[in-house]
């Protein structure tokens, strides 16, 4: 089993966040800002979730986050811009540039599986702790 801990700072305009493993960081993540949970327009509340691989017919293997409250289908997946190309996912990128934009998000997201995926495919569970700075 592994723990991933992300890390956000909210802002009007988007979430950026910093994952980290064992103390160390993979990479950064840009989400949608806070708006109550609500469905394609907000990030997922804070707390543990888990994540499983899922495999979809045109996309291939994707990374979902499970157990959400009062949501289904979140992701981790690429993009660099929350508000254009999220609908409440999560995206690594390796770095943020401002509020909820970042860069070379397909970068960052093979790092991730490059982690991820071998303790999946042994049949490991990983578990995502969501949480804000303060």
């Amino acid at each position: 089993m592994i723990r991933l801990a992300l890390t956000r700072t909210y802002y009007a305009e988007g979430v950026n966040g910093q994952l980290v493993h064992e103390g160390k960081l993979i990479c950064e993540t840009i989400e949608l800002p806070w708006r109550n949970n609500k469905r394609s327009v907000s990030c997922i509340p804070e707390g543990q979730y888990r994540i499983i691989k899922r495999m979809h017919p045109q996309h291939g293997e994707q990374l979902q986050v499970i157990n959400v409250p009062n949501r289904e289908g979140i992701l981790i997946h690429p993009a660099n811009f929350a508000i254009r190309e999220l609908q409440g996912c999560i995206a690594p990128v390796s770095k943020s540039t401002s509020p909820g934009k970042g860069n070379y998000s397909r970068v960052a997201m093979e790092r991730l599986q490059n982690l991820i995926y071998p303790v999946l495919d042994a049949g490991e569970q990983v578990f995502l702790v969501i949480k804000s700075v303060n």
